[in-house]
């Protein structure tokens, strides 16, 4: 079988959407396993999200080397990080990089957008428009778009009337000098604000911010890796992706078993403090078992990380705005920046706090709050994503009842395992809504669902079977799994884009799966070795109850 060709009906086996890192290796692990290829990239070239996140201070706030395919190790001891988190250019090379080394260029058409994804039973095949106007048919239809790759729309009041300079940090297309001299604002405080701003600040006139909800934001503290430090990396590759793999966020673990209550108040600050310059994700909101159980418990690192606020920001009143006080840390992301409260005792920045000051109107040229008129030269719009949804509805799906995917999900969005929906036969999504990707190291979770969900292709091939879909009652039991992994935690309690809750409109559903990649995992490698169950092949349901498969994993 010709992996780059159609078969002789202009058929192919699979369309893949996307080529950031999951469409990379979904083409990749396809086609060496001699499927036919076909993927559709809206970009002019490979990279995804890193490809259109260009604005200044752009960086993963996942380690590089966690960051990072683990399926090749010839690839893992060519390529080197230069930094601990390595800003998006490099983190765009190495995306390149992989590109060429493995010639998968050739599998994609670029510039083109899928615009609507129709099932048709007769046939069994997708049949997916493109923004040019043909129609591609394939088999399977795979969704490797980003969860974070569709923002969500501009709901700032009369932006409309605005005649300066209007950039999004989602599709940045400006150079940071562009900014030089001007009064800028920036409206929104979530990653990408948190990493522009302190460079903004450095070239602006002045700089305003105006921010809804103060996010906790740690010291990223990154570093260049030294020569030592990537050669230990190197020669530890295979145990360290071992680890990430079945550790509960996909890099690895600090195993904690003792409460934040367990230890006195001075080992308590103690800890804290070593976690604070330690940071990342095994930072302070790690340090505790509990951190993400217990209100209280929450509320002394919470508190710790209130305390360092008020120490660095020099305005007491300005301080007291950028203190989280709507969540309880690790509830909603934390974001990582570097110089970002200190940035406030610039004497060319001021922060607006849009609860006490909502925007009201803009004109030609300044923003109105209730309050008053700020006088602006240049808009910089940080303002988010529509997450996991927003990508899929992108594609305009319509499954075999003839139901759109928003319709489907109209009450709350639904899935098998993140990777499957029911009524959607051939139909799979790479950490998609209900997966572990919310809350993971991103790249582990691909990895582990391109390969389950091509072991399943290639299951359903060496049956003689065309059709692969999710039953109700398998989607039914994990949104029920999921729904009672997340329960005891804080995420529970907390409005975020999470749950959708930065959508007019969205259903509010906690949009991951909490359990942890390894033991996510593990759930996945068994339901394979079981025959799939919950998935009807062809029509023959192996298995409709799913429960005990999950719930006795531990």
């Amino acid at each position: 079988m010709n992996s780059s060709s159609p078969s002789d009906n202009g058929v192919v086996d699979v369309i893949g959407v996307g080529a950031g890192f999951t469409g990379l290796y979904l083409s990749h692990r396809l086609t060496t396993a001699g499927w036919t290829f076909a993927g559709f990239e809206a970009g002019p070239s490979v990279g995804g999200t890193w490809f259109w996140n260009t604005y200044p201070g752009a960086r993963c706030d996942v380690e590089s080397i966690y960051y990072s395919y683990s399926f090749d190790e010839a690839l893992q001891q060519e390529w080197t990080w230069s930094q601990r988190f390595a800003p998006q250019a490099e983190i765009l090379s190495y995306i390149e990089h992989v590109a060429d080394r493995f010639d998968l260029r050739k599998h994609f058409t670029f510039d083109t957008r899928v615009v609507s994804s129709t099932w048709n039973a007769a046939d069994r095949l997708w049949e997916v428009r493109l923004d040019n106007g043909e129609t591609r048919r394939s088999r399977y239809l795979i969704s490797g778009a980003g969860g974070l790759s569709t923002p969500k729309d501009f709901d700032v009041p009369g932006l409309e009337n605005f005649t300066g300079l209007r950039v999004s940090t989602s599709k940045w297309n400006i150079s940071l000098d562009e900014l030089a001299g001007k009064r800028v604002a920036v409206i929104g405080t979530g990653s990408s604000g948190v990493q522009a701003i302190p460079l903004i600040a450095q070239v602006a006139e002045h700089l305003t911010v105006f921010q809804r909800t103060p996010n906790y934001v740690m010291p990223a503290r990154n570093a260049e890796l030294s020569q030592a430090q990537v050669d230990a990396v190197k020669q530890n590759y295979e145990v360290i992706r071992e680890e990430c793999r079945h550790s509960p966020g996909g890099i690895p673990d600090r195993p904690v078993t003792d409460k934040a209550f367990d230890v006195s108040a001075e080992e308590r600050r103690r800890r804290y403090e070593e976690a604070y310059e330690r940071s990342g994700f095994q930072g302070v909101g790690a340090e505790f078992a509990d951190l993400l159980l217990d209100a209280e418990a929450n509320r002394t690192a919470s508190e710790f990380l209130h305390d360092k606020i008020r120490e660095i920001v020099q305005d007491p009143a300005t301080a007291e705005l950028l203190v989280p006080k709507y969540h309880p840390l690790g509830a909603k992301r934390s974001v990582f920046g570097t110089d970002y409260y200190e940035t406030y005792n610039r004497p060319n920045v001021s922060l607006v706090s849009l609860r006490d000051e909502p925007i009201e109107t803009m004109t030609e040229n300044a923003i109105v709050t209730s309050k008053g008129a700020y006088e602006v030269d240049a808009v910089v719009l940080a303002i988010g994503f529509d997450a996991f949804t927003g990508p899929l509805y992108g594609l305009g799906l319509t499954g075999a009842s003839g139901k759109k995917l928003q319709e489907a999900w109209c009450d709350g969005i639904r899935s098998y395992l993140g990777i499957m929906a029911a009524d959607f036969p051939n139909f799979f999504m790479v950490g998609g809504p209900l997966s572990p990707a919310l809350v993971s190291n991103v790249v582990v979770t691909i990895e582990q669902a391109v390969d389950w969900i091509a072991d399943l292709l290639e299951h359903a091939r060496d049956t003689g079977a065309t059709l692969i879909e999710a039953t109700a009652e398998a989607e039914n039991e994990w949104v029920d799994i999921t729904e009672a992994t997340v329960a005891p935690t804080l995420f529970a309690t907390t409005d975020s884009w999470y749950r959708g809750s930065n959508i007019e409109g969205k259903p509010n559903t906690f949009m991951g799966y909490v359990g942890g990649v390894g033991k996510y995992r593990r759930m996945c490698t068994e339901i394979a070795k079981r025959g799939y169950p919950g998935v009807e092949i062809d029509g023959e349901t192996e298995s409709r109850h799913l429960g005990p498969i999950h719930l006795e994993i531990s």
